[in-house]
């Protein structure tokens, strides 16, 4: 029993100094193989791979893919005509070369994502400085990203290089700062407002000059229709009179009597009326008094 013991520990022994000597690279990270603190090895091909057992080596891993770096400040910046605007940024950036990175920057992503952040802000600063409002919201905007991604590479690749490569800066928006946006607004706010009631204004008086118009034109359109009116009724007054005047002359006493039952018929028109004449002597009912001899000359 002792024997299989014995040989059962040793087979454990075995597998954990095998376990200490073999390590894994993924094809997503950068092995980095250390010797007393100082490094041995930088492993950039995936694979099973040995070292010595610790204390002698230790190995740690470091990201080898495309990183992104966000804006995480509001700090604000001042334009050329000293305006105060807030950015906000991102950057696509890599470890290139682990030993590099290691030695000038630090032991892991952490490290080179906060140096890289000032580095950014700063070249950021610097470029917006030189720019105005108008150009950080126009096409510009492509030549400031550029200038900013050059500084940032000069800066990470100068006398000590960071061992990074920076692929992208991007800025994501331009805004004035809180106090300035809301003054903003309420001038634009105030702005359309003119504009609206300058709109209504002239579209009231488009409105009564109209509405002015369209009276004119009626009262002149009933003008001369009481006009034309008037005039085609006086023709027909005076044509009627023609025929009348044509009628009587051919019988005078006809025409006496036609223009007294008339003048009756007009004026005893209501029953409340009332004439007070003599019919003896009034011309007005001589009709009536010779009724028989109107009759006669009238059939003559």
């Amino acid at each position: 029993m002792n024997r299989i013991g014995l040989i059962f520990s040793s087979l454990l022994v075995l597998l954990a100094l095998a376990s200490s000597t073999l390590f894994v690279v993924d094809q997503r990270q950068f092995g980095v193989v250390y010797a007393l603190g100082q490094i041995k090895e930088v492993i950039t091909e995936p694979g099973l791979n040995w070292k010595l057992p610790p204390p002698f080596q230790n190995v740690s891993y470091i990201d080898k893919r495309l990183l992104t770096l966000d804006s995480t400040d509001a700090e604000p910046m001042l334009t050329a005509e000293k305006q105060r605007v807030v950015i906000d940024w991102y950057v696509r950036w890599r470890i290139s070369e682990p030993t590099e990175y290691i030695r000038n920057v630090g032991l892991n992503e952490g490290a080179g994502a906060s140096q890289l952040n000032r580095v950014v802000r700063n070249a950021f600063q610097e470029e917006i400085n030189k720019r105005t409002v108008k150009e950080l919201l126009s096409l510009k905007r492509e030549d400031l990203m550029a200038d900013v991604k050059a500084e940032v590479l000069d800066k990470v690749r100068g006398a000590k290089p960071w061992g990074v490569d920076v692929v992208d800066v991007r800025i994501t928006r331009v805004d004035y700062v809180e106090a300035i946006t809301e003054s903003v607004y309420r001038r634009m706010e105030a702005e359309r407002k003119r504009v609206a009631n300058e709109l209504r204004s002239t579209g009231a008086a488009e409105g009564e000059k109209i509405r002015a118009d369209a009276d004119r034109q009626r009262e002149v359109t009933i003008a001369n229709a009481y006009r034309d009116a008037q005039k085609i009724k006086g023709e027909g007054d005076a044509e009627a009179a023609k025929i009348y005047a044509e009628a009587f002359n051919r019988d005078p006493q006809f025409a006496q009597f036609y223009r007294s039952l008339e003048a009756y018929k007009s004026s005893f028109a209501n029953k409340s009326d009332v004439m007070v004449l003599d019919p003896g002597s009034s011309e007005f009912f001589k009709v009536f008094r010779n009724g028989g001899g109107a009759s006669s000359g009238a059939k003559k």
